[in-house]
């Protein structure tokens, strides 16, 4: 089991991150990170790979399900 601390902290790639946005493709991934209105959460590059917090992709789900 995680400690709070490290899912706040825990880095998680883009095919998780497809995986954890309900299995979206990467062109989709793609426009979301290109459309602002959305806010997506951005990632960080690391070594040239793109790496997101997974916390900020699970607050940003939880916001798009109560502007629904």
């Amino acid at each position: 089991m995680i400690t709070q601390t490290e899912f706040l902290e825990r880095r998680i790639n883009s095919k998780y991150t497809r995986k954890l946005c309900g299995g979206i493709s990467d062109m989709s991934l793609y426009r979301w990170l290109k459309n602002e209105r959305l806010g997506f959460p951005q990632p960080v590059y690391i070594q040239k790979r793109r790496y997101w917090r997974e916390a900020e992709i699970v607050a940003w789900l939880d916001r798009q399900s109560e502007s629904a």
